[in-house]
């Protein structure tokens, strides 16, 4: 049974990619067939397993911060925070990292900032002489740090995931503040090296005098931000307070209050009752490929639990493999994954939920090993085969940059981030 369900994941990853039909459409059909009429399992008890909670979270908090992108205040701004390097060409790299990572965070999601962020940066490159391969990790390693943000899009995905697998809310708050930090000071790190090694910051030039300062942001796109800003005190705020005072009785009333999906729903409806943006352009923007993705993985991988499939998988791990290289492994089948399959949808859904048993057989930090899992799912995202990569690959101006940007992301990016990761999680198996 274990082996039918193993092979029934991979074969809705294959189909996937394939067919360019969305990889939770396939899984959703694997769980009906398997589930009720291979495993016995009524069609209810199939339909029971679609995740609500982390669909209703994803949605809720999508549909809030989906205002600031239609009215077009998340672009304005990350024109503003750009601007602001002109004068200093070979800050330009950090530039665009944080610009991607805030963005990010204030809920834009790690697609949404590629979009409209990796055609400015590729723009940008040919205008200053940055090398484009810096200028794209730089973009998509801040889309994906700040996406895993504890309040925005990723950040929320994997404290979903890691509830769903048998963590308190408390415990997947404090590791998904371990995977943002990584996966914000990792790129830092990369960022400095491809910089400074071999001059490269003496080849970028100014952004020169026809770079105009974009436009004050409105008082429409001004109210957005107050109010994103003021959601994400909130979410925060419980947690924290709870984190640094969990003996005080008030404050642990208050954080088992706060819900971010319950909390963005209030915010969507103060957005609209400020006209903050059109109502059916919102939903219009919301991430539905991903979300119908995730929870169809999600009941796939809830079937795979009812069968025994993971304890299985945890159990074999456990007998071949070292405690000491747990860790690492994890990142590598992460990082393999992701060259194919997404982060969110299918690798993060597949491995987490052997993390708990694993932990507790070796002895190891579930804290290490979830960072351990997204740092290396993510340090092959820029593959031209990934989602990022193709994006970025997307946004070349012409066809002699693609053909020769398509090679060097496969080629140099891809294996500069898994080597890095690999150091990471070597290291964080050392401190963690």
């Amino acid at each position: 049974m274990s082996l039918v369900v193993v092979l029934a994941i991979v074969a809705a990853i294959v189909l996937g990619y394939l067919t360019r039909i969305n990889i939770g459409l396939f899984a959703i059909a694997f769980a009906y067939i398997i589930g009720s009429f291979v495993m016995g399992m009524k069609p209810s008890e199939v339909i029971a397993m679609w995740p609500l909670k982390i669909f209703f979270v994803i949605f809720s908090v999508c549909l809030f911060y989906s205002f600031a992108m239609v009215n077009g205040t998340l672009e304005k701004l990350a024109g503003h925070l750009l601007y602001l390097c002109r004068g200093m060409p070979w800050l330009l790299p950090y530039a665009i990292f944080l610009t991607a990572t805030i963005i990010a965070a204030m809920g834009a999601g790690y697609y949404t900032v590629l979009a409209f962020m990796a055609p400015i940066t590729l723009i940008l490159c040919k205008r200053t002489g940055m090398d484009l391969i810096l200028g794209g990790m730089a973009v998509n390693y801040g889309a994906l740090g700040g996406a895993n943000f504890m309040s925005s899009q990723s950040g929320i995905i994997f404290r979903g995931l890691m509830t769903n697998a048998g963590l308190s809310d408390n415990a997947a708050f404090v590791n998904s503040i371990s995977i943002f930090l990584a996966t914000f000071l990792l790129p830092v790190a990369v960022i400095t090296v491809l910089l400074f090694l071999g001059g490269r910051h003496r080849q970028i030039g100014g952004l020169g005098a026809d770079f105009a300062r974009p436009e004050p942001l409105d008082q429409r796109q001004k109210a957005t931000l107050w109010l994103t800003l003021v959601m994400m005190a909130i979410v925060l705020a419980g947690p924290l307070a709870h984190l640094a005072m969990p003996a005080n009785a008030t404050i642990t009333y208050i954080n088992s209050k706060i819900d971010i999906g319950l909390i963005a729903s209030v915010f969507s409806v103060i957005a609209l009752m400020l006209k903050l943006g059109d109502e059916r352009k919102a939903i219009t923007s919301l991430p539905w490929p991903t979300l119908i993705m995730i929870c169809g993985m999600g009941m796939l991988i809830s079937v795979a639990i009812k069968a025994g499939t993971i304890n299985e998988l945890a159990s074999w791990i456990g007998d071949t493999i070292p405690a000491p290289l747990v860790p690492l492994s994890f990142g590598v089948v992460a990082a393999i994954m992701s060259l194919f399959a997404s982060t969110l949808g299918v690798v993060t859904p597949a491995l987490f939920p052997m993390v708990p048993p694993l932990a507790a057989q070796f002895g190891l930090s579930p804290m290490l090993m979830f960072t351990a899992i997204v740092v290396g799912a993510q340090a092959t995202s820029i593959s031209p085969f990934s989602s990022g990569g193709s994006l970025i690959l997307g946004s070349a101006p012409d066809d002699a940059t693609r053909s020769g940007l398509f090679t060097r992301l496969l080629l140099r990016a891809a294996p500069i981030g898994f080597v890095a990761a690999m150091l990471v999680n070597v290291a964080l198996t050392f401190l963690i």
